[in-house]
């Protein structure tokens, strides 16, 4: 029981001890609270104390910016009202100097009117006065304003057509004395420079016989070898009473030296029978043939033209059995193409193998005309073509002999500058006295054809016709202009070496006698 009570008073001890405990725990963490609580409120108060400063400080700071603004702002608006003010007073300047321009214009305005009226008024004097005087003058002159400007201007036409004429002689004979001194030298210089023989090989195709006994051989029997040889061949043999000599006719130059070549071995070894014809016939062909080769390929090789096609060169060698006016084609091809290089290599051109190559073939056609249509320019330009040469030396040929246009390029000049000097040099070509003739007729007929023409004579050989004209009917002006014509129709109609010179010679004569 008393352990009971024991455990009980020990109890509630215990209890009491604790609660005791427990209150003072409380206390003390109160206490504990309340210290800290100071301490965070002492530290409140002196942050809110130094808040205060530095309130008040930022407080003194925006007032002194506020006022610095202030000051600015004030000082800015001060200095535009001055600026306003200044503005103001230029603006007021310029409005009045405005109007006193304005007055100054309505002033100049009404003097120009003024002097307006005052020249329309002269003016209509001055028409009053020039209407008098022009009556005044049609009745002392009896001449109309039509009639008396007709007059003075067929007058003035007469003048001026006068200083015109003298103007262009002028510059005419400037031009002419000038392109000819240079001309000349460079022809004279070419001409020095390049000597050949005179080609002048006769187209004779007679073969001689040694005796009268040879004919009928070659008639053989009922014409039987003559006929086989014509059929062959493609000539005719005529035989006549010439003693000791049979012709051979034929428009083809290689089919006329084919049969003479031919017949000539006929005639040599004796045996004239229609087999032997044939083969005689072969071999001179043959040989021709490769005459015609080698000639070709010497005149491509003389003037350094390598390269051609062989066909073409064939064709050249062709020209080897061509003559005009008894001038051979192909010599007189080469030495036209000798005279344009050495004119080129003057006038400083530098493809001188265009030069030599196209001087060579202006006269290939004639190669080919006896067996195609056309004339041998248009034959030349066709083999041009054919062999795709260039379009410049196209155009040289075609304008060769002047029957496609005139000479634009300087290649077209050089070209038929060198043909008229290997045409027309001296002994160069031979002519009929039948063409002659004819030549010199056809000049003064052309000459004769003009109105005001009295006598017309072609001099020199055919080259110069002189022109007497009736002074009466024709002036110089017409004259100048006659001469010019007349060149021209003879370019167009006539075909002649070299050139030929138009002379027209006017004349006045005033005569009277003594007594």
């Amino acid at each position: 029981m008393s352990n009971i009570i024991i455990g009980a008073i020990a109890i509630i001890v215990g209890a009491g001890l604790g609660y005791g405990l427990r209150i003072w725990l409380t206390r003390q963490k109160i206490d504990n609270a309340e210290k800290e609580a100071n301490k965070i409120l002492a530290k409140a108060k002196e942050k809110l104390a130094g808040a205060d400063a530095q309130g008040k400080e930022l407080i003194l700071n925006a007032k002194e910016a506020a006022s610095k603004i202030r000051d600015r702002i004030d000082k800015e608006e001060k200095e535009r009202r001055r600026e306003l003010s200044d503005l103001e007073k230029r603006l007021i300047t310029k409005d009045e100097n405005l109007d006193k321009k304005m007055e100054d214009l309505e002033r100049q305005k009404e003097a120009i009117i003024a002097k307006d009226k005052e020249i329309l008024e002269v003016r209509e004097e001055i028409l009053k006065i020039r209407d008098n005087q022009k009556a005044k003058l049609e009745e002392i002159a009896k001449l109309t304003e039509a009639k008396a400007k007709e007059q003075l201007f067929a007058r003035l036409e007469k003048e001026y057509k006068e200083e015109a004429l003298k103007m262009i002689k002028d510059i005419e004979a400037e031009a002419k004395e000038t392109a000819d001194d240079k001309a000349r030298e460079i022809i004279s210089a070419s001409i020095q420079r390049y000597a050949a023989e005179v080609a002048t090989e006769g187209t004779t195709f007679s073969v001689a016989l040694p005796s009268d006994d040879i004919k009928g051989r070659i008639i053989g029997k009922e014409g039987r070898n003559i006929q086989a040889f014509e059929k062959a061949s493609g000539v005719d043999v005529i035989i006549d009473d010439t003693p000791d000599v049979v012709t051979i006719s034929c428009f083809d130059p290689i089919r006329r030296h084919i049969a003479k070549r031919a017949l000539e071995r006929l005639v040599k070894d004796g045996r004239i029978q229609p087999a032997r014809i044939e083969e005689v016939l072969e071999k001179a062909e043959a040989e021709i043939n490769q005459e015609i080769k080698k000639a070709g390929e010497a005149a491509v090789m003389e003037l350094g033209l390598t390269g051609l096609h062989p066909d073409l060169i064939k064709i050249i060698g062709r020209l080897q059995f061509r003559t005009s006016y008894g001038q051979n084609i192909l010599k007189h091809s080469i030495e036209t193409a000798h005279l344009a290089a050495l004119m080129a290599q003057q006038l400083g051109m530098k493809d001188i193998r265009l030069v030599k190559l196209t001087a060579l073939m202006h006269d290939i056609g004639k190669a080919l005309d006896h067996e195609y249509e056309g004339s041998h320019i248009e034959l030349s330009r066709d083999i041009a073509k054919k062999y795709g040469l260039p379009e410049e030396l196209i155009h040289a040929l075609e304008i060769s002999h002047e029957g496609f246009g005139g000479p634009t390029t300087q290649l077209d000049f050089i070209t038929m500058a060198a043909d008229a000097i290997s045409a027309s040099r001296p002994g160069a070509r031979r002519e009929s006295a039948e063409n002659f003739v004819k030549r010199l007729e056809d000049l003064e007929k052309i000459a004769t054809s003009y109105e005001g023409v009295a006598k017309a004579y072609a001099i020199q050989a055919g080259r110069e016709i002189r022109i007497m004209v009736q002074p009466d009917k024709i002036d110089d002006l017409a004259a100048a202009k006659m001469a010019r014509e007349v060149a021209r129709q003879i370019e167009k109609e006539m075909t002649y070496p070299g050139q030929v010179k138009v002379m027209i010679i006017r004349e006045t004569r005033a005569e009277d006698v003594a007594k």
